[in-house]
């Protein structure tokens, strides 16, 4: 394989590195290519696990000898500290390698232009922000991390043609095919946490758990993560001990947020179940204070969470400013009626946006359905 010009090799490296997704939490997803002076490729790698070796090491190790005078490609600028493992940017001048383009800086305050800084006094050329909006872009979860101190916040919802998530009654299984709901698994395989609410809790009474999709051949094939399942709930009762969450609690923990007038003895009994408890108080009414959950999740590292839930909870995100990222299962059926529920309430917007509210906007056919995914435009 050759590449004909810097960005041709760089969104190569962009594809390796978005297989880290789901796996590399909390560190960022990167990619990195090593090719001759006239852009043939010698070697390339991708963050593949958090703990293991980095993209460039990958590379690097691949090439062998053959890194002397080749040239780095790398989406995110090279490490210069002592982590879990050694800084890349010594390895990169141990090979040997003659020139290296970067897509973005580094936003860590560990980092920061550190590394390039290393490279560049050790004599060699460094190009910088080349495909450097795909670069970034691969990396939006870990500055929020980094920056703002809370994880990168997923949505899903599944609905029919005429924008329900429900009939009526309140029944709503199954609104997507086997495929959507697949997907769904392997979408909850690459979180740290899935958020619901106490109305999901009593109607649906779920487990949020990984596991296969019966129909379809494979099973989960996403990330390999056991998300903690995170409950909101102002009053702390819809958890009871003959909940799924409780019976599913060797699967993966469960932490439920409590408002300001949860009652003692509920947050006891909550405890004497297995599942952690965090007050998170402060909002009018003695609700849950979601900016407060989020910040406690940020503060335990975990970089990406995906939200379950009913339409209060997702009105309560989406009013707050607090959702990044939307994944929309959309059936071929209609429910009609206007009782019948939508996917976000809360207060809501009083026009039509002047532009779209996803921008990176993609689109795919899972079995009859459609999958709308995009991130919500800042």
């Amino acid at each position: 394989m050759r590449f004909g010009t810097d960005d041709e090799a760089m969104r190569y490296a962009v594809a390796l590195a978005r297989r880290g997704f789901g796996r590399v939490e909390p560190n960022p997803q990167v990619g990195a290519v090593l090719t001759t002076t006239d852009g043939e490729l010698i070697a390339d790698g991708y963050h593949q696990e958090c703990g293991g070796p980095h993209a460039e090491v990958h590379a690097l190790r691949a090439a062998g000898s053959r890194a002397a005078g080749a040239v780095l490609y790398v989406t995110l600028e090279p490490c210069c500290h002592h982590g879990r493992t050694p800084p890349c940017t010594e390895a990169v001048l141990a090979a040997g390698v003659r020139r290296v383009v970067v897509g973005c800086m580094d936003p860590a305050p560990h980092v920061a232009g550190g590394g390039l800084e290393r490279l560049r006094a050790a004599g060699l050329q460094v190009d910088v922000g080349v495909c450097g909006t795909e670069a970034a872009s691969l990396i939006a979860p870990f500055v929020r991390l980094q920056l703002q101190r809370r994880p990168w916040v997923h949505a899903k919802w599944a609905m029919t043609l005429d924008g329900r998530i429900a009939a009526r009654t309140g029944h709503s299984r199954w609104i997507s095919g086997v495929e959507s709901r697949a997907y769904v698994q392997q979408l909850r395989g690459c979180m740290e946490a899935i958020i619901t609410g106490s109305g999901t809790v009593r109607a649906d009474d779920p487990r949020l758990t990984v596991r296969p999709v019966s129909g379809v051949t494979g099973g989960v094939t996403g990330g390999v993560r056991r998300p903690l399942r995170v409950v909101l709930d102002s009053r702390g009762t819809a958890v009871q001990v003959s909940s799924a969450l409780i019976g599913t609690l060797p699967e993966a923990p469960v932490l439920v947020c409590v408002g300001a007038k949860c009652a003692d003895a509920e947050c006891e009994r909550l405890l004497g179940l297995g599942v952690e408890v965090l007050r998170a108080g402060g909002v009018a009414g003695g609700g849950v204070d979601v900016q407060a959950v989020l910040s406690e999740l940020g503060r335990r590292g975990l970089t990406r969470v995906l939200i379950e839930s009913g339409p209060g909870l997702l009105g309560s995100f989406f009013g707050s400013g607090l959702l990044d990222e939307l994944h929309v299962f959309v059936a071929p059926k209609l429910v009609g009626g206007a009782g019948a529920m939508g996917p976000v309430g809360g207060l809501g917007l009083g026009e039509i946006p002047a532009a779209g509210i996803l921008e990176r906007v993609e689109w795919r056919q899972l079995g009859e359905d459609l999958l709308l995914e995009g991130r919500v435009r800042r």
